[in-house]
């Protein structure tokens, strides 16, 4: 089955064979979809990703936040979920002095983190990897968080395409944050085109060709 978009109340497939997923329910022999968005059948389980909508944070993604505020032993990010992300000073992997936490990141800086736990508290980030860190240059995109698995392709298929022909170095979190940082400004802005580009065209097949294309057209 080709992905396509469906509303709610349509019917998706018909037929015995087919399990409910994500975002659909079954009645008689039909699956019908619960929400607005891209059908997709995998292994006889049809489901309905969200086209927009509020990012739903799991364990060991990678995000990017921004400082919205600073306590005596860590930061609060806003990472655009429903609630707001602590890192703490221990999992910052240097010495940082309890009276300089404003020297390390400030309000308003952003940063790239991992989240290593969510509970009843709230969610917990770490820094303690590599790659992770407060964003110093280049440029900061928003895309919606569903689009995220596009942007990145099978096996990171499409963003080391999009990193081939900008020579940028793209980090995208899963909350639909980008950050993109090359050695000129055009490049950054023709990697940010693309992931524009893939965004937009996220339902159609045959993507990476259809990307490999618009580069062709824009060198």
């Amino acid at each position: 089955m080709t992905r396509k978009i469906v509303i709610p109340g349509e019917v998706i497939e018909k037929g015995e064979n087919y399990l409910p997923g994500e975002g659909t329910e079954k009645k008689d022999d039909e699956i019908v979809a619960l929400r607005y968005g891209l059908a997709e059948e995998s292994n006889r389980l049809v489901k309905v990703i969200p086209l927009s909508g509020v990012y739903q944070p799991r364990r060991g993604n990678v995000i990017i936040g921004k400082v919205e505020n600073i306590t005596f032993n860590g930061w609060i990010l806003d990472i655009g979920a429903s609630e707001t992300a602590f890192l703490s000073l221990m999992e910052v992997p240097r010495y940082v002095n309890k009276g300089e936490l404003e020297e390390v990141m400030d309000i308003g800086d952003m940063a790239v983190a991992k989240i290593w736990a969510i509970n009843k508290r709230g969610i917990d980030l770490s820094l303690k990897s590599r790659g992770l860190g407060k964003i110093d240059e280049g440029m900061i995109l928003r895309i919606n968080s569903n689009k995220v698995p596009r942007v990145i392709g099978k096996e990171g298929s499409m963003i080391n395409l999009i990193k081939e022909h900008t020579n940028c170095n793209v980090t995208v979190g899963q909350n639909g944050i980008v950050w993109i940082k090359g050695d000129k400004i055009e490049d950054e802005l023709l990697a940010k085109q693309a992931i524009l580009f893939v965004t937009e065209k996220s339902f159609i097949d045959g993507l990476t060709e259809e990307v490999t294309k618009w580069f062709g057209e824009k060198k």
